[in-house]
């Protein structure tokens, strides 16, 4: 991998949890359950775009990480460094691995 790659994956990686982290709640905020889905459209999908279509996230091997690992370590980390509750935010982590994981596996059956 490339130091251009290196560069181009964390910047996809970080891009992901730093929307969800920025516009998600407001959304839901401002327009009520269907900003949640709004969100969830234009955050997601977004992101999914740039990081598999554009090409920003670079995966060598035969195994890839799935985006729901960088939004739950992302927005751990960023909870963390807000002073936010260590336990609830680790909480979240091996929610977003296990579901990170299964995504993974369920892909990979196709």
């Amino acid at each position: 991998m490339t130091m251009a790659n290196v560069i181009t994956t964390f910047a996809g990686a970080f891009i992901f949890p730093f929307l969800i982290r920025l516009c998600w709640g407001k959304m839901c905020e401002t327009w009520g359950a269907i900003g949640g889905w709004m969100a969830a459209g234009f955050i997601v999908g977004t992101t999914w775009t740039l990081n598999h279509g554009v090409g920003f996230i670079v995966q060598t091997g035969s195994a890839w990480i799935d985006m729901a690992w960088a939004a739950g370590v992302g927005l751990f980390v960023a909870s963390l460094a807000s002073g936010d509750d260590f336990k609830k935010g680790f909480t979240n982590v091996i929610f977003a691995l296990i579901g990170g994981t299964l995504g993974g596996f369920i892909l990979s059956c196709l």
